[in-house]
């Protein structure tokens, strides 16, 4: 039987910070991971300024900052008047070292800490292995692993599930996970196609508004992403083609026949697991909580979760703090998740639906009126930036 004190299933974003930190603590740390590498996942891609400064901890942002794009500036537009309202979190530079938005994709974080993971004296990460048994008693975890030549068992302190949405480790621990899918289907192009050229004054970073066909267009070191709803009716094959391909950048550009690197298909969901801690096993990241993306909040607030507690971990291991601690994890991270994340997420989703003059240009005017006004804007950029649900999760007891 392998012994350690800490395992983490999951080698995505999320679970690769949790194990470096507390390797980088002393921590004996063993992750297990399914796949044969780590996922070369295009969905997340903003790293947002308190994410940036957790990492640098780590001595990991240097490493991002070179491979990412610095956005300080983003845009709110409406599609059919083509009215941009602008926000620039350059203004918050008196809280953070970071006032910008990095526009880089999670694989390079996961890799790249998955790399000193290996190198690592107190880690140690396996890939193919993956988690088919969960059980746990009053003094560690016991796991059943499938591993591409034998079934092994490990012995655990502490179990991390940073698996991801369908988690072995939460569905073991019966946990729910509560909320709904959308309806719809989410389609994702992404385009060498220098869209700056055709459409003047554009951010890195846009939320489109329009009540036929709302879209994000985000700015990546390599390409252009453009995220749209699509038809639930339709079938993949079809949204994916060449003719819907055409259709969309006509609409967007003017032009077909646009060059795509990669053409996806994605369902997306807001749950919240009924609860983050059970004994010895912890949920974080997509395990724990699933949003939309709109506002790229769902890789930060995982990477929050996680040293919010590998924090405590370290302290309950060096017997510095007692294991309640871990329900306070459970408080401030759920109710971050809940609070801010979702209705964040949601609120953004509808407005980009009913287009920004909807409701009598209700939210359009809340967001000038927001602009014009210094303390309403250092508000919403606190928010934005994910400053404000740091505070109110620390906030909770």
């Amino acid at each position: 039987m392998i012994r350690t004190q800490v395992v983490i299933a999951g080698a995505g974003p999320v679970g690769t910070v949790a194990a470096y930190f507390l390797a980088q603590q002393g921590i004996d740390v063993l992750v297990l991971e399914a796949g044969a590498d780590c996922a070369l996942d295009l969905r997340a891609s903003t790293f947002h300024p308190p994410t940036l400064e957790m990492l640098d901890t780590l001595g990991i942002t240097p490493f991002l900052l070179e491979r990412g794009l610095k956005a300080p500036i983003y845009h709110y537009r409406d599609r059919g008047t083509g009215d941009v309202i602008d926000f620039d979190l350059g203004e918050l530079h008196d809280v953070t070292r970071y006032p910008f938005r990095l526009q880089c994709e999670q694989y390079h974080l996961a890799r790249a800490l998955a790399e000193r993971l290996d190198q690592h004296p107190k880690a140690s990460v396996r890939f193919g292995h993956r988690l088919v048994n969960v059980a746990q008693d009053d003094t560690g975890v016991d796991l059943v692993v499938e591993t591409p030549f034998a079934i092994e068992r490990v012995r655990a302190d502490w179990l991390i599930g940073a698996d991801g949405a369908g988690s072995t480790v939460r569905k073991w621990l019966g946990v729910g996970f509560e909320g709904f899918t959308y309806p719809e289907k989410f389609l994702c192009l992404s385009t060498t196609e220098p869209l700056e050229d055709y459409l003047p004054n554009l951010a890195y970073v846009n939320y489109v508004a329009d009540p036929a066909e709302w879209l994000v267009l985000l700015r990546v070191p390599s390409v252009w992403r453009i995220l749209l709803p699509a038809d639930p009716d339709s079938s993949d094959s079809e949204l994916v083609s060449d003719a819907n391909r055409d259709r969309v950048f006509k609409h967007l550009i003017g032009k077909t026949g646009v060059p795509t690197q990669h053409r996806t298909i994605y369902r997306m969901h807001q749950r919240v697991a009924e609860r983050f801690r059970q004994g010895r096993a912890m949920l974080v990241g997509d395990s724990a909580h699933l949003n939309n993306p709109l506002g790229g909040f769902g890789m930060n607030s995982g990477i929050h979760d996680a040293f919010n507690l590998c924090q405590r971990l370290v302290r309950i291991i060096n017997g510095t703090e007692d294991e309640a601690s871990l329900d306070q994890f459970d408080r401030q991270r759920r109710g971050a998740a809940r609070s801010f994340i979702q209705a964040q997420t949601i609120q953004t989703m509808e407005m980009m639906k009913q287009g920004l003059a909807a409701g009598q240009d209700r939210r359009r005017e809340e967001l000038l009126r927001t602009r014009a006004d210094p303390e309403l804007r250092r508000q919403f950029l606190l928010r934005q930036a994910m400053f404000q649900s740091l505070r109110d999760a620390e906030a909770i007891a």
